[in-house]
């Protein structure tokens, strides 16, 4: 393991690790090797060229581009990201660090967005007799550890259910692909596996540091790995007459991200025990199922598996080492511990996943609830339920971070504003109902900060809480999209920029759809590759491709890669869980932004 030199140069305001936790030692998180994440967007007669600042680069590292052979560049470039005019959408470029005057070896070649996208072939699954098949959500990672990020992919039955309706769905069937469209492998779910939003979580992270991501997942009797072996009995059908999966085993799997063959299996903690005994007796709320990935050590990842959130909630952490899962601990809001404390009932339909404290270790939000990382009971507002909840630095003037939460019990505040160390409620809105859709981010500069905006609400907050004008009509994901550090607006198959008077279209998808419904969400949104920006990647409108955007427009700021930022990597690997949520990083993003952090990590 390789540790990254991010010691400050001479005359450098970069905040460390140590800085942001009372100078106590961090350890470092073992992330993953990445390279240049090179590409090359084409608009209008130019190319907009961008790459990867890692955290394991020197603070003071500048860069050399070429196009084949010959150098673009005449001064050393300061930032991650060049305009060159007046180019072909054909052209080849590479990317060359510069360390104290020394050239470095040349990055992979750019990949073209030719048409100011990218798009990656993908191969549906066979229909059924009722149904077909559509590109739902969508993760990455190192599977074959080239430096390369590639996609884990799930289709989902165009009869895919959520919790509280009847019937019998197809097969949730999960793909790995790499950037060029080669499929790895494909798993089936099986029958034991009901399809929808709150059955199917996936999660792709290198879990054992051997370089290459590993996918985890629940199974059940009837899976069928990437190598075509079968988990369990196959001829197996656990479903009832209203297409419910209440009996049978349930089991916990790590397959191999390479190959999809299985690694690991073992029994799904928690059990289902009684159905009734979660909240109903026809199999709703027994099975609503979330799953993050967290640095529960400040080091390694652990797996992060849960069950139930309207009553009771059990969240199980997992290692994955020397090719074997092995559980940490098991948090339940029914043992004698947590009883009567107002742990139960919290959950969301997400979670979220960061170092709420400060220990330089990571705590999973749980809704209304966090638990820390050695799995107790951290705090509770006993806010209950919810749909949409932020985890960041919210509130730069604060130490530490914020959250943003709305909520649907009618007797609660439709929203609140929180420390996260504590729970403390900074602020809140008055109760209103079932409040389904809330958002956090600085998306307006003359407004210090983190915006706040509700469904029940209508107007536009601050950090403070206090009314500042016309609400935005997008209340959905975001992006950072095009060169200031503001944040955009990402709703369905575009993205807009905040006015106060009128929004302004920046980008309008052709071709393309988004997913799960109503929540219009894309299959991925985050930095995947190029500089610090966030790519957005939809399903095109005939499931035969994913659709990848990446901004083309340039930028003056110098931000490390967020793929390693701890917290916003947790935040990519989490995003298809449930309702899914957009990722915010450990520090603030946004306009008067300090200079932002460099992270502290190992990589293999």
């Amino acid at each position: 393991m390789t540790a990254a030199s991010g010691s400050a140069q001479p005359g450098d305001r970069t905040e460390t690790a140590a800085s942001r936790s009372g100078g106590r030692a961090v350890a470092a998180a073992q992330m993953e090797q990445l390279d240049r994440g090179l590409v090359s967007v084409h608009t209008g007669n130019d190319n907009l060229v961008s790459w990867r600042w890692l955290a394991t680069d020197a603070n003071n590292v500048t860069f050399n581009l070429y196009r084949g052979s010959a150098k673009v560049n005449t001064e050393p470039i300061t930032t991650t990201n060049y305009l060159h005019k007046d180019a072909p959408n054909s052209a080849d470029y590479t990317v060359r660090a510069v360390v104290n005057g020394s050239e470095q070896a040349a990055s992979p070649s750019a990949i073209q967005f030719r048409a100011g996208y990218l798009d990656v072939p993908i191969s549906p699954p066979a229909a059924g007799s009722d149904y077909t098949y559509e590109a739902n959500d969508a993760s990455v990672g190192d599977l074959d550890g080239d430096g390369d990020l590639d996609i884990v992919l799930k289709w989902q039955p165009t009869n895919a259910k959520d919790n509280s309706q009847s019937g019998t769905t197809g097969n949730t069937i999960v793909d790995g692909y790499t950037l060029q469209g080669q499929r790895l492998w494909r798993i089936d779910l099986g029958r034991n596996i009901r399809s929808g939003a709150h059955y199917t979580q996936f999660q792709v992270f290198d879990y054992d540091g051997d370089g290459k991501s590993e996918v985890a997942m629940k199974t059940a009797d009837g899976t069928v790995d990437g190598t075509g072996k079968a988990i369990g009995n196959v001829s197996a059908d656990y479903r009832n007459s209203s297409g419910y999966v209440l009996s049978g085993p349930e089991f916990l799997t790590v397959f191999n991200g390479q190959t999809g063959a299985v690694r690991s299996t073992v029994d799904y903690v928690p059990a289902r025990g009684t159905v009734s005994s979660w909240g109903d007796a026809y199999g709703n709320r027994v099975d609503r199922f979330l799953a993050g990935t967290a640095y529960l050590d400040g080091n390694k990842p652990s797996l992060i598996m849960a069950r139930g959130y309207y009553t009771r909630t059990v969240i199980s952490a997992w290692d994955f080492t020397g090719g074997q899962l092995t559980r940490k601990w098991t948090f339940d809001t029914n043992s004698s511990t947590n009883t009567g404390k107002g742990y139960d009932g919290q959950g969301n339909h997400a979670l979220s996943i960061g170092d709420v404290d400060g220990d330089g270790r990571d705590e999973i939000v749980y809704g209304s609830m966090a638990v820390d990382d050695n799995g107790s009971g951290l705090w509770t507002t006993k806010n209950g339920h919810g749909d949409a909840a932020h985890l960041g630095d919210l509130d730069p003037s604060r130490p530490g971070l914020e959250y943003f939460k709305v909520d649907e019990d009618s007797s609660k505040p439709s929203s609140y504003f929180a420390d996260a160390r504590t729970g403390q409620v900074l602020w809140q809105t008055a109760a209103s109902g079932d409040n389904g859709r809330g958002v956090a981010a600085d998306i307006w500069a003359g407004s210090d900060g983190a915006e706040m905006w509700s469904a029940a609400d209508g107007s536009i907050r601050d950090k403070s809480g206090a009314t500042k004008g016309r609400k935005p009509s997008s209340m959905n994901f975001l992006s950072w999209w095009d060169g200031d550090p503001v944040r955009e607006l990402l709703d369905g198959t575009r993205i807009d920029k905040y006015g106060t008077a009128s929004d302004t279209r920046l980008l309008t998808a052709s071709g393309v759809h988004s997913n799960n419904s109503t929540k219009a969400t894309p299959s991925l949104s985050g930095d995947i590759l190029g500089d610090w920006r966030e790519e957005v990647i939809w399903p095109t409108t005939g499931n035969t491709a994913l659709r990848i955007y990446s901004t083309p427009h340039l930028t003056d700021r110098k931000i490390t890669t967020l793929l390693h930022d701890r917290q916003y990597r947790t935040a990519l690997a989490w995003q298809n869980t449930a309702y899914n949520q957009p990722p915010h990083p450990s520090f603030f993003i946004g306009d008067k932004m300090p200079t932002p952090p460099r992270p502290t990590i190992t990589t293999p």
